[in-house]
C-alpha cells in the first residue's frame, strides 16, 4: 500500500511532519480568573496531540473586547502569556509545533460580557444567534458599529497579541477572520451596511483585514502567519450569503498571493447551500487554483477524505476538529487504520479533564 499522502511531510514556508492539522476548537476550559490557560488542563490536552503536524489552538480573544465565550482564554495579559507558556514548552518537548488562532467575536459576543455596554461589529445589525455566557445561552443583541479609532485599537489588539505569541514561544499565529466572527461581519454585505472607507465597495469591507494582517506582519514573520476564511457560510452564526460573497473571498484569496504566509486555512460549507444560487460547494476545489501558497482545507474530513482531497491536488494540509477530541492519536490511528473512538457532546464545553484529557490512546 502506497504511503497515505496524510502521512507524508510538507515543506512550504510552513514544514511540518505530517498534513494532519488539528484545527482551532474552542474548549471554554479557562474558567478561572483571567481566564489564563493551565497547565495540568490545556498544556495537557495539546501535548497528548502533539503528533500532528500542527496544531492550531481554540480561539484565543486579543482583548476583553475581543471574548463572546465563557471561559474562553486570552492572549493579552501577561498572566496568559505564561499559561501559554507553559502549553506551547510541553508541546514542543513532544517535537510538535503549535500556532495560535487570534480571535475577536465582534457582535456575537454579549453585554454580559462587558459590564452592560454593547459589543462590537462592523454595523449596528444583531446577528440573531446565541452567546453563550456565564449564565447560559442569551440571545445576542443589536451591537455597536465600530468607530474609525475602535477599529484602529483592534487592529492594535491583534499586533499585541502576535507580539505576545511570540513571547509565549508559539511557532505562529492564524488570524481567525472565519465563521461569522468580527472580519466575516466587515466582509458579509448584509452585517456591513457603513458608508464610510469600511463598508460598500469589496475593497473596503475587506480593508480592515488587511490593517490586521499588515500590523501583524510587523511583528512576526509572514511566513509564521495563517489565515482563516469560511466562504460558503450561510444561515448560521449571523452569516447570510449574497451575489457578492464569494467574489468578495476571491478578492481576498488572490490579493493574498502578494504575501508570503504559512497558510490560507479554508472551510467548506457548514451546512447544504446547494439551493442557494451563488454559494460554492466544493470550496478546495473552487480556491485552489486562486492561491499559489499552502492551502488547508476544514469541515468533516475522515481518513480518506483527506488523503484524496491531497491526492487530488485541491489542498496541501487538512485540518480535524471533531476527530481529534475523542482521539489524542488521530495521527497514528490513521497510521494504522485504527478505527476512530466516539466523543462525548455533553462535554465539549464544562469545566475540567473530563471529555478533555481523558480520551485513551489507541491499543495496536
Amino acid at each position: 500500500m502506497s504511503k497515505q499522502q496524510l502521512l507524508t511531510p510538507y515543506s512550504k514556508n510552513i514544514t511540518v511532519n505530517n498534513r494532519v492539522v488539528m484545527a482551532p476548537m474552542t474548549r471554554s476550559r479557562a474558567d478561572n480568573e483571567g481566564n489564563v490557560p493551565t497547565d495540568d488542563l490545556h498544556g495537557l490536552y495539546y501535548e497528548q496531540r502533539a503528533s500532528a503536524g500542527l496544531i492550531i489552538t481554540e480561539g484565543s480573544q486579543v482583548s476583553a473586547a475581543a471574548v463572546g465565550y465563557i471561559n474562553t482564554p486570552g492572549i493579552y495579559t501577561d498572566a496568559q502569556v505564561e499559561g501559554w507558556k507553559k502549553v506551547t514548552k510541553r508541546v514542543h518537548d513532544k517535537d510538535g509545533k503549535i500556532y495560535i488562532q487570534l480571535w475577536h467575536v465582534g457582535g456575537m459576543s454579549h453585554p454580559d460580557f462587558h459590564n452592560g455596554a454593547l459589543p462590537l461589529s462592523a454595523s449596528a445589525i444583531n446577528p440573531n444567534e446565541k452567546s453563550y455566557t456565564p449564565e447560559g445561552f442569551k440571545d445576542t443583541v443589536t451591537p455597536k458599529a465600530m468607530t474609525i479609532e475602535e477599529i484602529q485599537d483592534t487592529v492594535a489588539d491583534f499586533k499585541n497579541g502576535a507580539v505576545n505569541a511570540v513571547r509565549a514561544d508559539f511557532d505562529g499565529v492564524e488570524i481567525h477572520s472565519s465563521n461569522g466572527y468580527l472580519f466575516h461581519q466587515f466582509f458579509n454585505g448584509t452585517s456591513n451596511v457603513r458608508t464610510d472607507e469600511y463598508g460598500g465597495s469589496i475593497e473596503n469591507r475587506c480593508r480592515f483585514f488587511f490593517e490586521v494582517l499588515d500590523a501583524v506582519k510587523e511583528v512576526i514573520p509572514q511566513e509564521k502567519i495563517g489565515v482563516r476564511f469560511n466562504p460558503s457560510l450561510d444561515g448560521i452564526f449571523g452569516m447570510k450569503m449574497d451575489e457578492e460573497t464569494i467574489p468578495t473571498f476571491e478578492y481576498i484569496i488572490k490579493k493574498l498571493n502578494d504575501y508570503n504566509l504559512a497558510y490560507v486555512h479554508l472551510s467548506e460549507p457548514f451546512t447544504d447551500v446547494s439551493t442557494i444560487p451563488f454559494a460554492v460547494q466544493e470550496i478546495a476545489k473552487h480556491f485552489r487554483p486562486l492561491y499559489n501558497g499552502t492551502l488547508m482545507i476544514n469541515s468533516n474530513f475522515d481518513q480518506e477524505k483527506g488523503n484524496k482531497v491531497i491526492e487530488d491536488g485541491y489542498a496541501d494540509l487538512v485540518a480535524y476538529g471533531k476527530p481529534y477530541i475523542s482521539n489524542p492519536d488521530l495521527v497514528e490511528r490513521f497510521e494504522n487504520n485504527l478505527e476512530l473512538a466516539p466523543s462525548d457532546q455533553d462535554t465539549f464545553y464544562v469545566p475540567g479533564a473530563k471529555g478533555y484529557t481523558d480520551y485513551e490512546r489507541a491499543s495496536k
